[in-house]
């Protein structure tokens, strides 16, 4: 006998295959309260914020330098640097460069450091662990 089971919109279908039933809403409930107090899930957040916290300080600073040269720097801003290119026209740009920046660092810093405990902790929380409620590494 097949079930199917509505997907709510954005997310993933459960796995199919030999893993049982995907668990139910009530069940999911349980397991994501319960792993707010896991200290893998602790671990995971300080990953977090120990790159996004320095990260949005240090640009914002960055930005507010920008802002406060332009309107109190004028002489130093309105500096030609090539033909009509100013300081402030290439001070502008670097705005730009440093998100992108930002945005690659982020993306290598996550992929080393965020997401295999992410998807641990994912598959765990989905039931996809083998046998049920036992976690990777623990001895039977």
């Amino acid at each position: 006998m097949t079930t199917t089971h509505s997907v709510p919109e954005g997310s993933d279908p459960p796995p199919q295959g030999g893993g049982g039933n995907p668990p139910s809403e009530s069940e999911l409930e349980a397991r994501s309260a319960a792993l707010h107090d896991d200290p893998r899930f602790k671990e995971l957040r300080s990953r977090l914020l120990r790159f996004v916290v320095p990260a949005s300080v240090a640009f914002l600073a960055w930005y507010l330098l920008y802002v406060l040269m332009s309107a109190y720097a004028g002489g130093v801003m309105s500096t030609e640097v090539v033909g009509s290119a100013n300081v402030a026209l290439f001070f502008g740009l670097a705005q730009f460069v440093t998100t992108f920046g930002i945005a690659v660092l982020y993306s290598r810093y996550t992929n080393r450091r965020f997401d295999p405990l992410a998807d641990e902790l994912r598959e765990e929380l989905e039931g996809a662990a083998a046998v049920p409620g036992a976690r990777k590494g623990e001895d039977a």
